[in-house]
């Protein structure tokens, strides 16, 4: 039974049912793009970030990609790229300097924090500790959609995320390819290139279009349960860049998501992103999604709550 989702309109929580742990606003509204010029209010996790620069973190990014990621863009060689854990999970060389070059960049920006990214994790677990402690972290994927990346897709992007005591206070998600750049601040909406998003909902009876995990990336277990899509006005299909198809969520091109892996990395920009943009989320068991990770999975990420509602039901009565 599906208990409770994460939905937000207009920068507010609404809650859906009794189970729904309310997500705290900013208590500072703003009538400016997030990250454009106003420096960050503190925030109601208690962490005062009047003297940070959302606009310098923006900066940050867009310099990162095009220092590091943009150059090698359609331009690696053999030894620039190097398997992780199988084929199809990749890493390249404009991923390791890319988040070198944010990490050293984000803590400038805010003094004591920690950065969790992709591959610092990979190279020491223990890294994910700081999800847990008092400081806040950046967490960073510095090339969303390496395989796209890799064989010249534009499809790829750069997501940062500003979390404290597991709470998502702001993200950018940068598509250097596509020249878009989305922000989103926590209780101040979403924006692409400026221009304020809106998720909507999916026209009466339409077929709704979801992505969901990919095969090379899932277990025969996790296929049969996101065999439950397999349904009458559903029409899933494998993802491409996580980060990019909660953009597409915010935009209203995507309907949903349904995904059976957790890396903060991959989730924490997007999910921000999609419920600034009024959307919702939620995990098979009525849970809102944690950062932190310990989720029952799989989870959605969609356009409206009654989207989320029943692509969690399908999944639970397949799980």
């Amino acid at each position: 039974m599906i208990e409770a989702l994460h939905t937000r309109n207009q920068g507010d929580t609404t809650e859906l049912t009794d189970a729904v742990t309310p997500l705290p606003t900013t208590t500072t509204p703003t009538t400016t793009t997030p990250g454009a010029t106003e420096p960050a209010a503190s925030d109601p996790t208690g962490l005062d970030l009047s003297g940070l620069d959302l606009a310098a973190v923006e900066t940050a990014v867009r310099q990162a990609a095009a220092d590091e990621i943009t150059p090698r863009f359609r331009q690696l060689a053999a030894e620039d790229i190097v398997q992780k854990n199988g084929p199809h999970d990749l890493v390249t060389i404009a991923d390791r300097r890319a988040e070198e070059h944010l990490t050293a960049a984000l803590t400038a920006l805010l003094p004591g924090s920690r950065v969790v990214g992709e591959e610092a994790v990979h190279a020491d677990p223990t890294v994910l500790d700081a999800l847990h402690g008092d400081a806040p972290v950046w967490i960073v994927d510095p090339v969303d959609g390496t395989r796209q990346f890799v064989h010249g897709d534009p499809g790829f992007a750069t997501l940062v995320a500003l979390a404290h005591h597991g709470e998502v206070l702001a993200s950018w998600t940068y598509a250097p390819a596509l020249d878009q750049m989305a922000v989103a601040r926590r209780g101040a909406g979403a924006w692409l290139n400026g221009e304020r998003l809106h998720a909507g909902h999916p026209a009466p009876g339409a077929t709704l279009e979801v992505a969901t995990s990919h095969p090379d990336f899932t277990t025969d277990d996790q296929k049969r349960v996101l065999a439950g899509l397999d349904a009458p006005g559903i029409a899933p299909r494998p993802c491409g860049s996580a980060g990019l198809e909660y953009l597409h969520i915010a935009l209203g091109r995507l309907d949903a998501t349904a995904f059976s892996w957790q890396n903060a990395w991959d989730h924490a920009a997007g999910l921000l992103l999609v419920h600034e943009a009024g959307g919702a989320s939620g995990t098979v068991a009525g849970q809102p999604f944690r950062i932190e990770g310990g989720n029952a999975l799989p989870f959605t990420a969609a356009r409206d709550a009654q989207t989320a509602r029943r692509i969690l039901g399908l999944l639970a009565a397949a799980n």
